[in-house]
């Protein structure tokens, strides 16, 4: 399969798709390896943003997804009459901070590290595709684990956990330094995310929402 035609197919999938994709999933029915997949990926990437095209191909740790650019947010807004989404709440943060440096975890867990009750916190994060279920732990009672979503990295602006920033290599073993710290590394994330334009919030994917 040439380039050209490679670049076609997977902007194809990826638009009708409106949702993240695996990157092996579309090598292997297009019949290429996946680096080649992320190479033409990357090329599609760039050529959009060189193009200020209103699109952008992003990478969510191995998958990929189209979504609307982010200078185009305002306008986009205004023609779809929808609402920014509401920033997270300190509680929304905690627990996210938690799960995305810890996962996957149990609410049990979380509640350790904060010392209140998570429940409603954690189906809120749940409810807005930030956080999801992803197995459960082998012990008594079998409580269900949790993880950050593809949804999480676009929110912040990252393509991979990797690239939050690192927590502090000597913490105490007080869990609320270990909450402090951790919240500290997610809001600086955040923090790097809204240095830039606001992102458009279409059907099709979005460049976050912190």
């Amino acid at each position: 399969m040439e380039l050209r035609e490679l670049e076609g197919a997977i902007e194809g999938i990826l638009f009708a798709a409106g949702e993240p994709v695996r990157t092996d999933r579309i090598a292997a029915v297009l019949g290429v390896d996946p680096q080649t997949v992320e190479d033409a990926a990357l090329h599609i990437a760039d050529r959009l943003e060189a193009e200020e095209r209103g699109i952008r191909l992003v990478r969510l740790d191995n998958m990929l997804q189209l979504c609307s650019a982010a200078k185009y947010a305002d306008t986009i807004r205004q023609v779809l009459e929808t609402r920014k989404p509401p920033r997270l709440s300190p509680a929304s943060l905690e627990v996210l901070a938690i799960t995305a440096y810890f996962q996957p975890v149990t609410r049990a867990y979380i509640e350790s590290v904060r010392g209140v009750d998570s429940s409603y916190t954690v189906s809120l994060l749940m409810d807005r595709g930030l956080i999801e279920t992803c197995g459960h732990l082998d012990a008594p009672g079998r409580p269900t684990l949790f993880r950050t979503t593809p949804a999480f990295l676009r929110t912040f602006a990252i393509s991979s956990l990797g690239e939050l920033p690192p927590l502090p290599e000597e913490q105490d073993d007080e869990e609320q330094l270990k909450l402090r710290t951790t919240i500290e590394a997610l809001e600086e994330a955040r923090n790097l995310a809204e240095a830039e334009p606001e992102p458009a919030p279409e059907a099709r994917g979005e460049e976050g929402t912190a």
